[in-house]
């Protein structure tokens, strides 16, 4: 008669462990698709003042070739004015580019932190794991243990009846 298979007294631990894991891994696939989402914000922001930047390249050649032509000083002045203008979009869009950067870093920082979580609780499961492991061998020895004291037993019930069967 062997005995009924024992459940690991720590399943319910191991499970909740487990699930741990999965959100864990949730979260940093979430962090991952958010840094993916700030870098394409950055990448876009980059071009903004790019084009801003070439733009303010062609306006100042555009004053430089006036000035070698030949042009009034009214249109120099215009031509500065509007210079200036772009300057300050320039500016924004550095301003914009750096706040971006930030962000960046960020969510890379959130990453890392994310990543670093799903590690602990990928170790805390792994340990319950072995735990679990060991404990089954453990458990399979008992049983067999106590499997081979049951079988002795019946050998000796046996052994003790067929002896009394003989002196009857």
């Amino acid at each position: 008669m062997t005995m009924a298979k024992t459940k690991y007294p720590l399943q319910q631990v191991l499970e909740i462990k487990q699930d741990r894991v999965k959100k864990a891994e949730k979260v940093v696939k979430e962090k991952q698709a958010a840094l993916l989402r700030e870098e394409k914000k950055l990448k876009q922001v980059e071009a903004a003042r790019d084009r801003v930047l070439n733009h303010h390249n062609d306006k100042l050649a555009q004053i430089r070739q006036a000035l070698d032509e030949g042009t009034t000083s009214e249109e120099v002045l215009q031509m500065k004015a509007y210079l200036k203008v772009v300057k300050g979009q320039l500016a924004q869009e550095e301003e914009r580019v750096k706040e971006q950067k930030k962000q960046v870093q960020l969510a890379e920082e959130q990453l890392a932190l994310a990543r670093a979580e799903l590690k602990r609780k990928r170790l805390e499961e792994e340990k319950i794991h072995m735990h679990k492991e060991l404990w089954a061998k453990e458990e399979k020895v008992r049983i067999a243990q106590e499997e081979a004291k049951e079988q002795e037993e019946i050998g000796q019930a046996v052994h003790e009846n067929q002896k009394r069967k003989k002196r009857e």
